[in-house]
């Protein structure tokens, strides 16, 4: 089974498809959500998307680090980061189109 990613042009695809917008307006529309999510985590703002999930701007502390290589103590500046926290539904769904696989793939044997 090939992994594949989902990218901006399959995004702007899809909403072209579906949206029934041009191929330029559906890029465009893609890049603007896009640039407005990334605005809001520049400004320290969390960013929740109704049944998918919540994108976080944490604040991690200036720590003491470890080359693994040469097992030398490095200093890990203070910075931000973003993570991901998926909404109930975006896990039920998953775990239930997985459960689906599973059971076509069993089926095939």
């Amino acid at each position: 089974m090939e992994k594949t990613a989902t990218t901006r042009s399959t995004l702007s695809e899809a909403v072209y498809k579906n949206v029934g917008l041009s191929r330029n307006e559906s890029a465009a529309l893609v890049d603007s959500v896009f640039n407005e999510i990334s605005k809001s985590l520049v400004d320290g703002q969390d960013v929740k998307i109704s049944s998918f999930g919540t994108f976080i701007v944490r604040n991690k502390k200036e720590r003491i680090g470890r080359n693994p290589k040469t097992g030398e103590e490095v200093p890990i500046t203070a910075r931000q980061v973003v993570t991901f926290r998926s909404s109930n539904v975006l896990k039920s769904e998953v775990a239930e189109l997985s459960a689906d696989k599973n059971l076509n793939n069993q089926g095939d044997n």
